[in-house]
């Protein structure tokens, strides 16, 4: 199950964690993973590109760990925009998606 922490700070988050596999097929198969990492990937893209000072990402196997270092509007926007992308998937697929 990928499993994906979400902190914030009033309205802002503050922070992004996910970990884990979906769980949905065999690895390299599977549509639940590839639909949130892509998700994910592009959006943390936006951001690098556009504000690449205001976050930290640590990347490894089965971890994406994504936090604000300054708070801006923006930034926000497009955290927000994938997270409720992934809360879809996560209603979709609750046995493989879970947002905390």
């Amino acid at each position: 199950m990928i499993k994906v922490k979400v902190e914030k700070n009033d309205d802002y988050i503050k922070r992004v964690k996910v970990t884990g596999h979906a769980g949905y097929d065999e690895y390299g198969k599977d549509i639940v993973c590839a639909a949130v990492s892509s998700v994910i990937i592009t959006s943390i893209n936006l951001i690098l590109k556009t504000h690449d000072k205001y976050v930290r990402v640590i990347q490894k196997e089965g971890l994406i760990d994504l936090s604000v270092l300054k708070e801006d509007k923006t930034v926000n926007e497009v955290l927000v925009n994938m997270m409720d992308m992934l809360k879809e998937l996560s209603e979709e697929y609750g046995k493989n998606v879970k947002i905390i």
